[in-house]
């Protein structure tokens, strides 16, 4: 069975032109000058074969899907060629899954590319710090095969200074790199990119993991007009020099997105709004007084400059933030689109003025300390709403959460566009799980996260079968979904019969027996991820995956029932998967199954697929089947 490991998403912002030095468009030109033939050519010294070629190569410029670009990479080999010369981005879903060797070799045209590295649970500390994904080896043959690169967009990879600094120093053309949930690399390596790459448009700094290397780093940018279009560091924890960003952003005609750090002050973001009223992403920082407002020094009208601020469509930030500056905001509200509030602890009370002029809102990020009665106002005002994250202030198992199946089930009632849902709170019904499934059924994304193990509808007792049982029933486009709560094998068998567009699924303290993921892995043909944590499955329902696992991406299974004997089936099974198990040093002993042998128990297992067979660089606590 083939397994394709690279895939490509057209550029869109490119029109679909060929590179007028390449071979296929020297063809063209002789194809197009005349001159003598016999039965094999077409419109002169051109053969049938390089005219379907050429006819193919402008064809596969408009492909842009990924998925159908992979599926023309299988027609034939004619085809396998041309879609390989056309291809401009590279996705590579994981770095481990194909080499670097092997990925120039077959694409010679890319501008952009994107990889992957760590697994999502990486993000709750469940993996070695030194696990791996490291971008060296990549950066270091793209230097050589693709002088020409223009974007590089990283997640959950490690990358060090001198990876940055090889990138700066290797692509002239370059001007976008996005870093998102990475780490390795400090302030100086953002300092040579920002010196070195004149063409600059987007630095983006998500999520990441940046060490102070007391580099002033924002200083590193050309003195004269920049590219930039997009510059965000609220992730950076040091100090930054404020006046040279005030005069970056100064000298940034360009620059539509902003997301500065906690570090910048509402005085100092009114500064830097007054010189960028044409901002269309703005990520506010601290949004609270500075030292010298404290000191009694007046304060500037805040609310003129975003009033200003006639393009801003999407509002984020808000770290420390002091809830009497809210109000500032209200001028921009009414158009907004995005409204991200996942660090600014604020009461119902204090977001039902700003959530009121929210009426375009689509996207919509909180934490939970607006409670059920706060999210009822976003469902009363934002009727447009396609996209809901609510996360936990207190993440604890034991927790209070203060929200609960009244504010899902109002959003439910008032937003019925809905298509991605997260939630996480500590109790739940089935009757307020299907009242979504009837309400929106336009969810392609699912992910109810119900903090404490195991439980049930806290108004019947009942297991929480019925409720996801709905909503792979009633949500027919849905892609991605995450369980949780007291679930049984029933809920497992509704996901494998009905989920049969889920490529996600995230399951956590759920589940009753291996029949559970039997259900699953035999129903749910599209399943592509599959993350599983703290559930009863074991080396039963791990072999009941045997004949579709090539068609995964990977499989993650941590704290379950699995034992090492029953890896080693699965690896002596399928010798093209990698099969990794690790040791989970901090894993509390009341956690630890039941079971006989605990030294033949997998504590991780980590399973994906690959072209290259086992990687060289796993530190000492994984192990490779």
């Amino acid at each position: 069975m083939r397994v394709e490991q690279v895939e490509m998403s057209q550029d869109n912002d490119r029109p679909p032109t060929l590179d007028l030095g390449s071979d296929a468009a020297a063809n063209k030109t002789r194809n197009c000058s005349g001159g003598g033939g016999g039965s094999d050519h077409v419109g002169g010294c051109g053969t049938a074969e390089n005219v379907l070629h050429n006819v193919l190569e402008n064809v596969l410029h408009f492909l842009t899907s990924r998925q159908d670009r992979n599926a023309a990479s299988l027609v034939c080999k004619s085809w396998y060629r041309v879609e390989a010369l056309t291809r401009s981005d590279l996705f590579i879903g994981n770095c481990y899954a194909v080499s670097p060797r092997r990925v120039m070799s077959r694409f010679n045209r890319v501008r952009s590319v994107t990889i992957k590295g760590k697994p999502r649970f990486a993000d709750f500390n469940m993996m070695p710090p030194d696990w791996g994904a490291h971008f060296s080896p990549w950066v270091a043959s793209m230097a050589k095969s693709y002088p020409w690169l223009e974007k590089i967009y990283l997640k959950r990879m490690s990358v060090t200074d001198d990876d940055l600094a090889l990138l700066a120093e290797s692509f002239p053309a370059f001007k976008e790199l996005v870093l998102f949930c990475c780490e390795g690399f400090g302030t100086s390596g953002v300092a040579v990119v920002a010196s070195r790459c004149r063409q600059l448009r987007v630095l983006d700094l998500i999520e990441s993991d940046v060490t102070d290397d007391e580099v002033d780093w924002i200083s590193c940018f050309p003195e004269k007009e920049t590219c930039l279009e997009s510059l965000i560091f609220d992730c950076v924890e040091c100090l930054i020099n404020f006046e040279a960003l005030e005069m970056l952003v100064s000298r940034s005609p360009s620059l539509k997105k902003l997301g500065a750090n906690r570090h910048v002050s509402i005085a100092q973001l009114y500064r830097l709004m007054i010189q960028a009223p044409h901002l269309t992403h703005l990520g506010t920082g601290s949004f609270s007084n500075s030292e010298a407002m404290v000191n009694g020094e007046s304060e500037p009208e805040y609310g003129s400059a975003f009033t200003a601020c006639k393009s801003l469509l999407c509002l984020s930030g808000f770290k420390d933030i002091l809830p009497d500056y809210l109000p500032c905001i209200y001028p921009v509200c009414a158009n907004l689109t995005t409204l991200n509030l996942s660090y600014a602890h604020i009461t119902a009370e204090q977001l039902k003025p700003v959530i009121s002029h929210c009426h375009k809102l689509q996207t919509f990020w909180a934490l939970d300390s607006i409670s059920d009665e706060g999210l009822q106002a976003v469902a009363s005002s934002c009727m447009e709403l396609r996209e809901l994250r609510v996360f936990p202030v207190d993440a604890r198992e034991d927790g209070e959460g203060p929200i609960s199946e009244v504010g899902f089930q109002a959003i439910s009632e008032g937003c019925r566009r809905l298509q991605y849902i997260l939630y996480f709170c500590q109790r739940m019904t089935n009757a307020a799980v299907v009242a979504m499934s009837q309400n929106c059924q336009d969810l392609v994304v699912f992910r109810l996260c119900i903090m404490g193990r195991h439980q049930p509808d806290h108004k019947t007792g009942e297991p929480m079968d019925e409720g996801f049982g709905a909503i792979v029933i009633n949500c027919k486009k849905l892609t991605r979904l995450a369980i949780s709560g007291l679930l049984t094998d029933r809920a497992f068998s509704y996901i494998g019969k009905y989920g049969k567009l889920v490529r996600t699924l995230s399951v956590a303290f759920a589940g009753n027996s291996d029949l559970g993921l039997k259900y699953v892995l035999e129903g749910c043909h599209r399943l592509q991820k599959l993350e599983i944590r703290d559930s009863p499955f074991g080396d039963t329902a791990l072999r009941s995956g045997l004949h579709h696992y090539y068609n995964m991406r990977f499989l993650w299974m941590s704290d379950c029932k699995l034992s090492r004997y029953g890896c080693q089936e699965v690896a002596r099974a399928l010798p093209h998967l990698v099969v990794e198990v690790m040791r989970n040093d901090n894993q509390e002993s009341d956690h630890l199954p039941q079971m006989g042998d605990l030294d033949n128990y997998v504590p991780v297992l980590y399973m994906y697929r690959s072209l290259e067979g086992p990687r060289d660089d796993a530190p000492a606590c994984v192990d490779i089947l």
